[in-house]
């Protein structure tokens, strides 16, 4: 039989940045991650004693510092879910239920996101929050694999353009890109913007088929098949990110 030792946590105010959670475990390496709402936490090996751990954390102030900044702007902007929202995409309607159950429940069909809880609960708790989250994301994810390879297509044609593949992924950083070899990559997210601003999206990776660059020649192709309407879209895009929602 083997026995896995307990995790040892303790949690100690820092001047500046707040509580810190250290949690001891079988790693090898003292790690500092900051997730949004979930504060700072540090996984110590545990061999590592409490003041080594403590002095790890002064050395990365200033990095914890600007990670805050930057969560904590995120956190400001990111949707709390509670029994009035009204939340809808393309082809499904958000629906908060209580139930007598412990546990979360999530379901998606028929033009429905049905998000169970206890009914003891708050429905601030982050598990339910993340829950509901999850569900909408899984959403998307249907949606786009569904919806963007048809629009991409339906653009090309009409402009008279080719691409070779398509890939449908979830990233952190880019609505999508377009390759050497003129592979096409759409962001699920893509299914969160408005209309003309999905469009425009597709339309600025299918311009890369014919311009490998960002210069003056790009910028008047995409004109050219956005009605001269190019930068004007592109400061809109600018007003959405990704990861907030």
């Amino acid at each position: 039989m083997k026995i896995v030792a307990a995790e040892q946590v303790k949690i100690v105010e820092f001047k500046e940045i707040g509580k810190v959670s250290f949690i001891w475990r079988a790693v090898r390496n003292l790690k500092i991650t900051i997730r949004p709402f979930k504060g700072v936490q540090v996984t110590v090996p545990r061999f590592v004693s409490m003041e080594s751990a403590g002095k790890f954390v002064e050395e990365k102030k200033s990095w914890i510092k600007k990670s805050q900044l930057r969560l904590s702007r995120y956190e400001k902007n990111v949707t709390v879910f509670n029994e009035q929202s009204r939340f809808d995409t393309r082809d499904y309607h958000l629906e908060l239920f209580r139930h007598n159950f412990s546990t979360i429940k999530t379901v998606i069909g028929k033009g429905k996101i049905a998000v169970y809880y206890p009914d003891f609960a708050d429905l601030k708790d982050l598990r339910i929050q993340t829950a509901i989250r999850k569900a909408i994301h899984h959403a998307w994810r249907l949606e786009a694999q569904k919806y963007l390879p048809e629009r991409l297509r339906f653009l090309a044609e009409q402009f008279q353009l080719e691409y070779q593949k398509i890939t449908v992924r979830d990233n952190k950083t880019r609505w999508g890109s377009c390759s050497r070899d003129n592979n096409i990559n759409l962001n699920i997210h893509l299914m969160r913007l408005p209309p003309q601003l999905c469009d425009y999206v597709i339309l600025h990776e299918l311009a890369h088929t014919t311009h490998k660059h960002h210069q003056k020649a790009y910028w008047q192709f995409l004109d050219g098949l956005t009605q001269g309407k190019a930068r004007q879209l592109d400061k809109e895009l600018s007003k959405y990110s990704p990861v907030v929602w």
